[in-house]
Parts: C-alpha cells; sequence; structure tokens
C-alpha cells in the first residue's frame, strides 16, 4: 500500500505543475507591444551548443573526470537558465494567442490557438527538459536531448510572428528582438 504522505507529495508536484504551466496568467498581452519589458531573450544557437551531444563528446574526451563532471554541472545550470528563459516567454505568448484567438478574423483566430497550443507544449517541454538537467547534474555521464525543445521554441517565434504580421505588421519586425 502507499503511504498517504507519498500521494500527498505527488498531489503537491501535479499542483505545482498546473500552477507553473498557467504561469503568466496574470499579464495583459494583448499585442506586439505589450511583450515589451515582459519577454526575455534568448540565443537559441547558445542553447543548442549548450545541450550539443557532440560538445558533451569532445568535452568527455577532452578533460579529465572530475573537470568533465564540474564542466557537465555548469552547463547543465546554464542551460537550466535558458529554459526557464524560454517558458517564461512561452507563458506570454500564450497570453498572446489566448488575446488573438478572440478575434473576429478567421485567420487571426486560428493561428492565436495555435500559438497557444504550441506555447503549452512547449512549457511541457521545459519542465520535463529541466528535470532531465537536475537528473544530468547529478549524474553529469547521463546523456539527453534537448534538440526538440530548441526546435520547438523556434516554432513558437515563427508562430507569434505570423501573428504580429495578421494583427499588427507595422510592430512585427520589434518581435524577434523581444524573443
Amino acid at each position: 500500500m502507499i503511504p498517504a504522505y507519498v500521494l500527498v507529495a505527488v498531489a503537491l508536484v501535479v499542483l505545482l505543475l498546473l500552477l507553473y504551466l498557467e504561469g503568466g496568467h496574470l499579464s495583459s498581452v494583448r499585442h506586439i507591444g505589450d511583450l515589451a519589458g515582459q519577454t526575455r531573450p534568448v540565443d537559441i544557437e547558445a542553447f543548442r551548443n549548450l545541450v550539443d551531444p557532440k560538445e558533451d563528446d569532445f568535452l568527455r574526451m577532452n578533460l579529465r573526470p572530475s573537470d568533465f563532471r564540474v564542466a557537465q554541472r555548469e552547463r547543465a545550470r546554464s542551460a537550466v537558465d535558458y529554459i526557464r528563459n524560454t517558458s517564461h516567454n512561452a507563458a506570454c505568448l500564450t497570453r498572446l494567442g489566448e488575446a488573438a484567438a478572440k478575434s473576429p478574423d478567421p485567420r487571426v483566430a486560428k493561428a492565436g490557438r495555435e500559438l497557444v497550443d504550441t506555447a503549452l507544449r512547449l512549457r511541457t517541454l521545459a519542465i520535463l527538459a529541466t528535470l532531465q538537467l537536475y537528473l544530468r547534474m547529478a549524474t553529469p555521464a547521463a546523456q539527453f536531448s534537448y534538440g526538440k525543445l530548441a526546435d520547438n521554441y523556434q516554432h513558437l517565434s515563427s508562430l507569434a510572428g505570423q501573428v504580429a504580421l495578421l494583427q499588427h505588421p507595422t510592430e512585427a519586425s520589434k518581435l524577434s528582438a523581444m524573443l
């Protein structure tokens, strides 16, 4: 039989997960201009480099095992920061998508719904990737793949650009600098 405290712990984790996924609910993002100051820039290529298995192999071959473990932990901590930023931006873009989904223009509404779906999927992947990175910090020799997260963030950015072009074509160029 499963002890009650284990069930309570699992329930709390699920609750925190749901709160995390819902994060950013209080932010009021209705159009591109509202994103200014709320998003965090993400260098997706730097993130890809941090989590590149080839880089891991290179470091493993060129560093002493103790130095490799230290380097991997630092790289994992940096990757967690990137993931937090992508998740934060996805929360902001969820609000933008929700606003766009209410548009009377069916193209804007459809793009808004797709933006919301992609942002929520990215936030879920961010949770899983963060858990993997914490495991990686505990066992630096473990290998995980994070390419899907980077690809989804690029796709999310593209969708946000489409929504911006449909709603506010003159402001759409500002979006890439914010993400």
